[in-house]
This record gives C-alpha cells, structure tokens and sequence, in this order.
C-alpha cells in the first residue's frame, strides 16, 4: 500500500467510535435511555420473553455484562425479569409498559442518528461499509474470556 493509499483505517475507526459515543452520550442525558439499553429494547421489541442469554449473544455481552444491563433496566422498570417455566436456572425478559414508551423513542433516535450517519452517501456506498463493519466480527472473533 503507497503513502497516498494509506487510510489509517484503526485510527479512523476509534476516532468515529469515540465521537458517536460522546454524540450518543449526550442525547441519553435527554432521553435518560443509554445506547446499551436501547439495545436490548431492541432485541424485545422484536421477540418479548427471550432467554436472558440470547439476548446478551444478540447484543455482543457475556454474561457478566448482560446480568448488569438486566439489572440496571429492571431497577428502572424497563424491563422484568421472569424465571424460564421450563429451566429454573434461565431467565426470560419482557418489556413494561415504560419500556415499550421508551422503545418507540429509542426508535425516533436511531432514525435520527442513521440519518446522520448516511449523509451524503449512495446507498450502494453504505452497503459496502456495512458489509466492511459487519466481516470485522469474523475477522476479529469476540474471545473466550470475554
């Protein structure tokens, strides 16, 4: 790769990350929802009752990680938390209604933020960077430990 080509894709990645955040961080301080627990009102948005566990895989979280979030979210009664009627030891979640309030405005904000994120790309463009961002997670497999 010559100079010229030379897009300092790690840099570039860490600096959007860093800035999404902090843009993101501060329409939680408006909405009181974070971008984490906006993420599992999406996953019970489309599938009410999943195991407690699917839902961490679906959102990249161990169980140390989910088990948090899940607290974090039944404490402010987004969610609840109900023991699996055929395995004692799993735990299913479903929405309250403040969760289901707070899904659609969840909603309104991912509007808002993917509108900004495509900005003045083709479509065809933001196709190829998905399909770039999503071939990260195979490249990079999440590890064991974590």
């Amino acid at each position: 790769m010559t100079a010229c080509r030379e897009h300092r894709l790690v840099f570039l990645l860490n600096v959007a990350q860093r800035r999404l955040q902090r843009w993101i961080a501060a329409q939680t301080q408006q909405s009181g929802v974070t971008a984490a627990q906006s993420g599992l009102l999406f996953v019970l948005g489309q599938r009410d009752g999943v195991l407690m566990g699917e839902a961490g895989a679906a959102l990249d979280l161990g169980p140390p990680g989910i088990s948090g979030l899940v607290d974090r979210m039944t404490a402010a009664s987004l969610i609840r938390r109900r023991a699996d009627p055929d395995d004692g030891r799993a735990w299913r979640l479903w929405l309250t209604p403040a969760g289901r309030a707070a899904l659609a405005q969840s909603k309104a904000g991912l509007a808002e933020v993917n509108a900004r994120l495509t900005a003045g790309f083709s479509e065809a463009e933001i196709d190829v960077v998905a399909r770039w961002l999503t071939s990260l997670q195979s490249k990079f497999p999440k590890g064991e430990d974590e």
